[in-house]
């Protein structure tokens, strides 16, 4: 009886240490999803009015890929139409992911929200998954926008 006691102590020990490694390991993936999730980053492609079925912002304009059901596209809705507001020459646009599959698979997206800040030729300048912070949204369009001094100056 000792063979046996000592066997099934050795693979509850082995599946408790093996429980604790998938736990660690899932959290530490939920902890780097979770710090990316709704940060912008740099991207390649250029999108046109067609593209939107409707005219491009003139500064810029913010793009929202949702869904019916997405529950976070609520308030990056809220968000982009706040900043849009905010900012002159800037409009939003928002794309149902579901009805324009094609501009899903031709911009690789994979989630909604996904969020595309356009430059005015319409080229993405920076792209984002999940609920932007506003602050973000306005450093993103910073990056595309000319101060107006500048554009003057042309």
């Amino acid at each position: 009886m000792d063979g046996v006691a000592s066997m099934l102590s050795i693979s509850v020990t082995a599946g408790l240490i093996a429980l604790v490694v998938a736990l660690a390991a899932a959290s530490g993936l939920g902890l780097v999803m979770r710090r990316r999730a709704g940060r912008f980053r740099p991207s390649a492609e250029t999108l046109t009015a067609d593209d939107l079925g409707g005219p491009l912002g003139r500064q810029a304009t913010l793009v929202q890929f949702s869904t019916a059901f997405c529950a976070p596209c609520r308030p990056t809705r809220q968000i982009l139409t706040q900043v849009a507001g905010m900012v002159d020459g800037v409009s939003h646009v928002e794309v149902d992911a579901a009805a324009r599959l094609d501009l899903v698979r031709r911009l690789r997206i994979n989630s909604t929200p996904t969020v595309l800040v356009l430059g005015p030729d319409g080229a993405v300048a920076k792209r984002a998954v999940g609920v932007p912070r506003q602050a973000d949204v306005v450093a993103a369009l910073g990056s595309v926008i000319r101060p107006a001094a500048q554009a003057e100056a042309e």
